[in-house]
């Protein structure tokens, strides 16, 4: 094998790797929402789990993005330790399907419609279909399909690649020596783990050995303990993703790893046996590109068959063994960097989080209306623990968006992710303004003021208007309902004016000498303090509204609705005044 073999041989396997990252990053930007649907589908149903496994690692084309996925919805509490081995299970299989793809290469017929099913004749112009959608579609998923299929043209070139390149090792003397090594199981086994543990792909391992086959050299006996030896590989992965997670998802790991190792400690030696009494005849004919993807995808259907109905008890002796620490802190908020590989489910993950953070803001508020006139020690300390946690969320979520952000290639992605930062400053809003709320309660406490009955009735009538457009923002906000969302303008409107009333039969109470002075500022803060809740909500609900549209141009989507002559505005604006009236 000369060295230009050699170079070619590691150009092929550059392409192959870099073919198959760029394929299946495309493909899970693809899946987009339909991801975060599947996953919540998976119960401790074991066979519902098992077709989940096998769709996402079909739908990402790899079970190393699939088991490292996993790694991170435990490690962020999304998923229970308990359900994702028969997840596992499920990738496993899926896997599989990659090595049927590749076999494609050992295509050998007359016919040129069976011949354009080997990858060096339909790759070219699988190709120029995904480069023609980059160069001219400026649809988002339409470029993504165009990297898919460059990416799924590239595996299958670096395959072709390969095949060539180690073609002439057929003839060569020292590939024949360096085979009787690989004739022992267990070096075969030990050589293929560390090759797939290095380049974390056991599809990368597979098609190795199927560029190997055609040679013509390897048999199938030594084939199969290889194929196992991959499979534990694989785990290499999973291994390093749980570093620095809690200890859930490092039990995610150990699982995923305990399968394969145990997988290979029950069949090698079987294999050996069934082997030595003869049992396997066809062990010494040689392998053929589709017959080792026919040996990985029986080992890993054998895997499933037998921990299928052991799952239970592998999932608790590996909790048994690690154990979690008692002296450790619970984990309060985790938004797990490894779900950014999945950018859907990463929303989905943020999504809720704000959603906490709007019913948060909104309870943390109604307290604030409890104490005002009645201060509370206890709800005052509740009240502060509340803002800390907005506080918290705010500077998590914020840190996590924006890379998220950066990595989105979808359009509809983009706009959620937009959408969210815009709105998790008006929830860390809201807590400051329940905690303003909270000192203007301390101070009339301490300093024994009370306000005028009239003032008193003006100040519940805007409470009330304020408690309800808090509630409309947070059940549209929840629920991303915009036709909910589309009525909290007109009642923020209803407010303004609201406050401006009060403020000028207070300047009356203030010249008949109804009122003080120092009351005076203590209602200003109030009312400025109610004022700008409701600002917050309308930014809430706009930003909701215009998710649909391409930019979030507030300014002009709140002109159109005030000064557009807009009948369902101007109706509830009148209702709402005539519900709310000082």
């Amino acid at each position: 094998m000369s060295f230009f073999s050699i170079l070619s041989l590691v150009g092929g396997l550059s392409f192959f790797l870099f073919g198959m990252h760029a394929m299946s990053s495309s493909l899970e930007k693809m899946a987009g929402g339909r991801l975060e649907r599947s996953l919540k589908k998976v119960t401790d149903n074991p066979f519902l789990s098992l077709l989940f496994g096998m769709v996402i690692t079909v739908a990402m084309q790899s079970s190393s993005a699939t088991t490292v996925m996993l790694v991170g919805l435990v490690g962020s509490g999304i998923m229970q330790f308990s359900q994702t081995i028969y997840v596992i299970l499920g990738a496993n299989v899926g896997t599989t399907l990659t090595a049927w793809l590749l076999s494609l290469s050992g295509v050998e017929a007359s016919s040129v419609w069976v011949q354009m099913l080997k990858p060096a004749n339909f790759s070219p112009i699988v190709a120029l279909v995904g480069i023609a959608l980059l160069m001219f579609s400026k649809s988002t998923r339409k470029r993504t399909v165009g990297n898919t299929l460059v990416g799924f043209a590239l595996l299958m070139f670096g395959m072709t690649m390969m095949s060539t390149a180690v073609s002439p090792l057929a003839e060569s003397p020292a590939f024949a020596s360096m085979l009787k090594g690989l004739a022992n199981p267990f070096v075969g086994l030990f050589l293929a783990l560390i090759f797939t543990a290095v380049v974390q792909s056991s599809a990368a391992a597979i098609g190795v050995l199927q560029a190997l086959s055609f040679t013509g050299s390897m048999s199938v006996g030594m084939m199969i303990p290889m194929v196992m030896g991959l499979n534990i590989g694989t785990c290499a992965t999973s291994m390093i993703s749980c570093i620095g997670t809690n200890i859930g998802a490092k039990r995610v790991a150990a699982t995923h790893l305990s399968i394969k190792v145990l997988g290979a400690v029950f069949c090698l030696p079987l294999f050996l046996i069934l082997k030595w009494v003869g049992a396997l005849p066809f062990a010494e004919t040689a392998a053929t590109p589709w017959g080792i993807a026919l040996i990985h995808t029986v080992y890993n259907l054998i895997l499933t068959v037998v921990f299928l109905p052991l799952a239970k008890p592998l999932t608790g002796l590996i909790a048994r063994l690690l154990k979690e620490k008692q002296t450790a802190e619970k984990v309060d908020f985790v938004l797990d960097e490894r779900l950014l590989r999945v950018p859907s489910i990463a929303i989905a993950e943020c999504r809720n989080k704000t959603a906490e953070m709007c019913s948060l803001a909104r309870r943390t508020i109604l307290k604030s209306f409890d104490i005002l006139f009645a201060y509370d020690v206890k709800k005052a300390d509740a009240i502060l623990e509340s803002e800390d946690r907005l506080d918290l969320l705010e500077d998590k979520l914020g840190t996590y968006l924006v890379p998220l952000g950066v990595g989105c290639q979808l359009t509809e992605d983009s706009r959620r992710i937009s959408q969210m930062l815009h709105s998790i400053g008006d929830f860390e809003r809201l807590g400051d303004h329940a905690v303003n709320l909270l000192k203007v309660s301390k101070e009339l406490h301490e300093k024994k003021i009370v306000f005028s009955k009239d003032a008193q009735t003006e100040l519940a009538t805007v409470i009330r208007a304020t408690a309800e457009i808090l509630e409309i923002t947070e059940a549209a906000y929840c629920k991303e309902d915009s036709a909910t969302a589309g009525r909290v303008e007109p009642l923020e409107q209803v407010i303004d004016g609201l406050i401006a009333t009060v403020k000028d039969h207070h300047i009356n109470r203030l010249v008949t000498g109804n009122c003080t002075i120092e009351l005076g500022f203590i209602l200003s803060d109030i009312l400025t303090n109610l004022e700008r809740i409701s600002d917050h909500c309308s930014n809430i609900a706009v930003t909701l509204i215009q998710l649909g549209n391409s930019s979030f141009e507030t300014h002009r989507y709140l002109n159109g609705i005030k000064y557009g002559n807009d009948e369902a505005f101007e109706r509830q604006f009148a209702e709402y005044a005539e519900k709310y009236r000082v």
